[in-house]
């Protein structure tokens, strides 16, 4: 199985889901991650801000930041290539670089699901 990291720029949490303004894409990709792990893929999320030693360790990642600096960030990194900066993938990519049935990632608006992913119908 494939192994992917996220390496994200300073965010005020580890998922960057705090605050009075939810970023609809900070959800997606939140939800989407929490999907892979359900299925077995191994997939991490590291922030800036809550672990910086893991910026300074990866060399790939070392090197990314001294020759683009944090604006290039958010990085997907796959099996240890980079394999997209600057925003996040889209569940369609994620699919296709994972080897995984495109439906598994479909969200529910996707679906044809009126229903929001928790099922409440109460979607942030």
């Amino acid at each position: 199985m494939k192994t992917m990291q996220i390496f994200e720029p300073a965010m005020c949490c580890p998922t960057g889901l705090c605050g009075v303004g939810l970023d609809t894409e900070l959800l997606r990709i939140s939800a989407v991650v929490e999907t892979l792990k359900k299925h077995g893929v191994l997939v991490e999320r590291f922030n800036l801000n809550n672990a910086p030693t893991e910026f300074i360790t990866h060399q790939t990642i070392n090197d990314f930041i001294n020759d683009k600096g944090p604006e290039g960030l958010p990085v997907i990194v796959l099996d240890d290539e980079i394999v997209l900066s600057g925003r996040y993938p889209a569940n369609e990519e994620l699919a296709e670089w994972l080897e995984l049935p495109a439906e598994l990632l479909k969200m529910p608006e996707e679906s044809g699901s009126a229903d929001c992913c928790c099922g409440s119908g109460r979607c942030f």
